[in-house]
C-alpha cells in the first residue's frame, strides 16, 4: 500500500485520467474529491461491498494488486515471471 501525505487543495494522481484531490480537513475526516472518466465507477467502500452483495457476486480475499503481484511472482518457480502464455491458462483455470 502506497501512503501518501497530502494538505488541503493537494492533489494525487493515479495514472493518467483518475485525480484525487484533498478538498477539506475536518477534525478526523478528509474530504475528498475524485475526476475519473465517466466509464470507472468511484464508490465508497461500504457501497461497492453493497452492490457486489446485490449482484450476487463474492468479494475477494485478497485486493486484486496483491493477486497480480503473486501472479508476477509465484512460489512455485522461483519467483520467476510467467509468461503471458501461462498466465492466460491459470487466469482460466482459476475462473473454473
Amino acid at each position: 500500500m502506497l501512503i501518501l501525505t497530502r494538505k488541503r487543495n493537494e492533489k494525487i494522481m493515479i495514472g493518467d485520467n483518475i485525480e484525487v484531490i484533498v478538498v477539506d480537513i475536518r477534525g478526523e475526516q478528509v474530504q475528498l474529491g475524485i475526476n475519473a472518466p465517466k466509464d470507472i465507477p468511484v464508490h465508497r467502500r461500504e457501497v461497492y461491498e453493497a452492490i457486489v452483495r446485490e449482484n450476487g457476486r463474492v468479494l475477494p480475499k485478497t485486493p486484486r494488486h496483491e493477486r497480480l503481484k503473486q501472479k508476477s511472482h509465484p512460489a512455485g518457480n522461483g519467483g520467476q515471471k510467467q509468461s503471458g502464455k501461462e498466465e492466460e491458462t491459470e487466469a482460466l483455470r482459476e475462473d473454473k
